[in-house]
């Protein structure tokens, strides 16, 4: 685990993945916080390529959990038997659509507390779905994140509540909005588990990551 940085340096990483894409974007293809609640439920232990390609079809036939009940559970485990554990991923979203017909009118609530009540909905989707589409600056730690926040110094913990908490804390306002997706691209894309892209890392200056590869 590194050393945490200082409140300079982080505020130079994020200035430079601000400059680089001032609008980070979530990668879960939706067309409404429904769609897009059960997009990150369904991408627990799966690719959001693999997630995408089984719910492009899906949300043309059930983008509404009332869609998604009249579909049925059968229904759904044929759209996303390609995912990983998709039988008790299809119970859960067939139990959060009921959830969300009987208890919220149909409609997705913007509370941690009520999104994490749902089956299947755990702290980190509540996170993502109150971060993308609800505009709060909420921090989904994922494996990407923290491996970044841990090799960098920017959010250093040896949990992913810790990560969670040190993001909040060590990360000026000014980014919070979009720190996690800052973040978690730049885990997937340069900053990878096995072969970090050290060469191509507009931040490597700036990080004490010992075993960097140039």
């Amino acid at each position: 685990m590194a050393k945490q940085l200082d409140y300079h340096k982080i505020h130079e990483i994020f200035s430079r993945f601000r400059e680089a894409e001032p609008e980070p974007k979530g990668e879960l293809e939706h067309v409404n916080v429904y769609t897009l609640v059960v997009a990150v439920a369904l991408s627990a232990q799966a690719t959001d390529a693999g997630v995408n390609k089984a719910t492009r079809a899906l949300f043309q036939v059930a983008d509404t959990p009332e869609k998604m009940l009249a579909l049925g559970e059968e229904g759904l485990l044929e759209h996303i038997k390609t995912i990983g554990l998709f039988r008790q991923k299809a119970k859960n979203v067939m139990k959060l659509s009921r959830i969300l017909v009987d208890d919220y009118g149909g409609e997705v609530p913007s509370s941690r507390a009520a999104l994490v009540s749902l089956p299947g909905v755990g702290r980190k989707t509540a996170n993502v779905v109150l971060n993308m589409w609800f505009k709060q600056p909420t921090q989904a730690v994922d494996t990407h994140i923290f491996r970044v926040g841990n090799r960098t110094g920017i959010a250093p913990g040896k949990d992913v509540d810790a990560v969670e908490r040190a993001i909040e804390d060590n990360i000026p306002a000014e980014f919070q909005q979009h720190a996690h997706h800052w973040l978690i691209l730049h885990g997937r894309y340069v900053c990878k588990a096995r072969k970090p892209a050290c060469g191509n890392c507009l931040i490597r200056d700036l990080c004490p990551y010992e075993d960097k590869t140039i």
